[in-house]
C-alpha cells in the first residue's frame, strides 16, 4: 500500500479522489462498483503498476471522498461517463484502457461506446454487455419478480428506504455481501420471499460465520469507515437511474463497441447466473467488433479481483500485451 498515492482532482464539475500507482506507462482507469471503493482495486493498483502501467482508481461519484451530488439525475450514465473523461483530462492523458467491475462495468462499456478515442480498449468484469434492451429493464424486473423481494427493486423504492437501512448498519450489509460463494453463513432472519413480509435486504442475507480468506478484518474496517463517512445514497442512485439510462439511449442506433475488449468474471458470480463461457461469448459478440476473450475463474464469485487478485492481474496483463 506504500506504493499507492492519492490525489484530489476536479472532473465533470465534481471533486474526485484518485488512488494512483505507477509514474509512467500506458494509463489504466479502474472503475469500481457497488458497494465498493477505490480499495477494491488495491491488488491491481500495485500489481499492474509493477508491470509498467500508470494505474488510477477513483472513488466513483457518490463514494468515499469523491463528491456526492444531491440529485438522483446526477448519477445517470451521461454524468458517470463524463467523470471518466474528466479524469483523463485532469491527468493530461489522451487515452486509457478502462477496466470496470460491477456498476463500473456499465460505466466502462458506455465510456468506450461514447468516447472510443479516449478509451481505446476495455475490460469488463461481472456484468456482460449486450447493447440496448428492447424493453425498459425495470419493467422486466417488475414483471419477473412481481411481489417477491429483489434487491434492485428494493434499492429504488421511494423515500430512501434502502440507504436508511444500510446507513444504520454499514457493517451488517458489507459483511454479508463481501463473501465467497462457499462462505458459511448463519440462517437468514427473514425467509419469506415476499416483499410484503417486511424487512430489508440485511435480514434476508445470512450473517457470515467468518471472513473469507481474501478479506482481512482491517479490509472490512476500511470499507465500513468509508461508507460511514459517505453514506449509501450516492451508490444507490446508480440503481435509480436504470430506467432513465434506458430512456436516454432510446434514440441511439449504434450500440456496437469498437475497441479491443474482454470479459472476466468468477464462474460462480450470481450476476452471470451460471452462464458458460460459450454462452456469454455468443450473447456478447454481436455487440463488439473485437471481443478478444471471455474468461471465467472456477469456484470464484462476484468479487473477482479481490477473490483472485493474482489470477486477475495475470489475465489483465495478457490482454494488455495483445494491444502492443
Amino acid at each position: 500500500m506504500t506504493d499507492i498515492t492519492f490525489k484530489k482532482i476536479q472532473s465533470n464539475g465534481i471533486n474526485m479522489r484518485l488512488a494512483m500507482s505507477g509514474d509512467s506507462g500506458p494509463m489504466l482507469l479502474l472503475a469500481h462498483g457497488w458497494p465498493e471503493s477505490w480499495y477494491s482495486w488495491r491488488h491491481q493498483l500495485t500489481g499492474l503498476a509493477a508491470a509498467g502501467y500508470r494505474v488510477v482508481a477513483p472513488d466513483m461519484r457518490g463514494y468515499g471522498e469523491t463528491d456526492a451530488p444531491p440529485e438522483v439525475d446526477d448519477y445517470d450514465m451521461d454524468h458517470l461517463t463524463g467523470d471518466m473523461v474528466g479524469i483523463l483530462d485532469a491527468l493530461n492523458e489522451p487515452s486509457a484502457t478502462i477496466i470496470g467491475h460491477d456498476w463500473g462495468s456499465p460505466v466502462a462499456q458506455f465510456s468506450a461506446l461514447y468516447y472510443p478515442q479516449r478509451f481505446t480498449s476495455m475490460v469488463i468484469m461481472s456484468v456482460p454487455y449486450t447493447g440496448h434492451a428492447p424493453r425498459n429493464p425495470l419493467e422486466t424486473m417488475r414483471a419477473t419478480f412481481a411481489d417477491n423481494f429483489f434487491y434492485i427493486l428494493y434499492h429504488i423504492e421511494p423515500g430512501g428506504v434502502a440507504e436508511r437501512d444500510y446507513d444504520r448498519d454499514p457493517r451488517g450489509i458489507l459483511s454479508r455481501l463481501y463473501l465467497s460463494p462457499d462462505s458459511p453463513r448463519e440462517a437468514p432472519q427473514i425467509t419469506n420471499p415476499k416483499r410484503s413480509a417486511g424487512g430489508g435486504w440485511i435480514p434476508r442475507l445470512g450473517a457470515p460465520k467468518g471472513l473469507p480468506d481474501w478479506l482481512t478484518g482491517e479490509d472490512l474496517d476500511y470499507y465500513v469507515d468509508q461508507f460511514t463517512v459517505s453514506g449509501f445514497r450516492g451508490g444507490l442512485n446508480y440503481y435509480r437511474n436504470i430506467g432513465r439510462n434506458w430512456e436516454l439511449m432510446a434514440d441511439r442506433t449504434d450500440f456496437v463497441i469498437k475497441v479491443p475488449s474482454m470479459f472476466l468474471a468468477g464462474e460462480k458470480d450470481m450476476v452471470i447466473a451460471r452462464a458458460s463461457k460459450d454462452a456469454l461469448q455468443t450473447r456478447m459478440e454481436p455487440y463488439f467488433t473485437d471481443l478478444r476473450n471471455v474468461v471465467l475463474f472456477p469456484k470464484i464469485g462476484h468479487w473477482v479481483q479481490q477473490e483472485a487478485p493474482g489470477e486477475t492481474n495475470n489475465v489483465l496483463l495478457d490482454f494488455l500485451k495483445t494491444l502492443d
